[in-house]
């Protein structure tokens, strides 16, 4: 049976790659300030901008949950299609949209028995998610059947490393990662923090650099060190408007993995809304 792949907004991927393979999103609420807006899949420059702007200007941002019923509303259109779902989702170390998904398939099931739906815990978050997406894609292309792509995928969960870098101590602090006077002392002293996800899919904080230049080097430090090159060499560089730190990292990895596929994404809101914008990432199949 033909299958859809969809993704959780909360991952990023290349636009081009999303509309020609036809990867869909379930969409997601966020709030600027006292605005409530509708992020439905990857958003264009112009409006990212804007978004991280209000930020720096003060706007605060946060973002809400989905509901198993959000979910059967909208699995619902995809199996009257007549067709399966493989559904990425954001790490379940970060958010409840697995469990919601999971707590969904049961009734939809019930409902359309003659379909197959597999939500896939991807223990990731923005670029690494469009690192899986794309190999789910090739998986695809390539006849692998949906149960097979699902265990594939899972798999892959286990190696996908991410590296980032946050400017702006503040939006740590108010998601509790850091305390208040952390984050007073670290801005004073120009600190980045150095977070990934770990293999539990959950937010860690690795080191502390001081100035963007020490930071993104200690990015391309542990990317160097982890790169599956052989596996897979598709790579994801995030940036939350700041494309000159994207640039800077885009140019070092091609400089040393020519033949790479690298992609270069602006951060989702729903992402940038607990990092705050000058956030930098590189998203890759590591070899562990």
């Amino acid at each position: 049976m033909d299958y859809v792949i969809v993704m959780d907004v909360a991952g990023d991927i290349d636009s081009k790659v999303a509309i020609e393979n036809d990867i869909r999103f379930i969409p997601m609420e966020y709030t600027v300030g006292n605005s409530v807006r509708l992020c439905k899949g990857p958003e264009n420059k112009e409006m990212l901008t804007e978004f991280y702007n209000g930020q720096r200007n003060g706007d605060l941002t946060k973002t809400s949950q989905i509901s198993p019923y959000q979910y059967e509303e909208f699995f619902k259109k995809i199996f009257e299609e007549g067709k399966s779902v493989l559904y990425l989702c954001l790490s379940s170390g970060l958010s409840s949209t697995y469990q919601s998904a999971c707590m969904a398939k049961q009734t939809l099931l019930e409902e359309y028995p003659q379909c197959s739906f597999y939500p896939v815990d991807t223990l990731a978050a923005t670029g690494g998610m469009g690192v899986l997406a794309e190999r789910a894609i090739n998986n695809r292309k390539n006849g692998m059947s949906i149960e097979d792509n699902f265990n594939d995928i899972t798999k892959a969960t286990k190696k996908i490393e991410h590296w980032f870098m946050v400017d702006d101590l503040a939006y740590l602090k108010r998601g509790g990662r850091i305390s208040a006077s952390t984050a007073i002392v670290g801005t004073a002293l120009n600190v980045k923090p150095i977070l990934n996800i770990n293999k539990e899919g959950k937010l860690e904080t690795i080191a502390k650099k001081r100035g963007n230049n020490v930071a993104l080097n200690e990015l391309l430090n542990r990317f160097s060190e982890s790169f599956d090159n052989e596996s897979d060499n598709t790579i994801y560089i995030i940036h939350a408007d700041c494309a000159d730190k994207a640039d800077h990292l885009y140019e070092q990895v091609k400089g040393s993995y020519p033949d790479s596929n690298i992609r270069i994404c602006g951060l989702s809101p729903i992402i940038g809304a607990h990092t705050g914008p000058g956030m930098a990432a590189i998203c890759f199949m590591g070899k562990q």
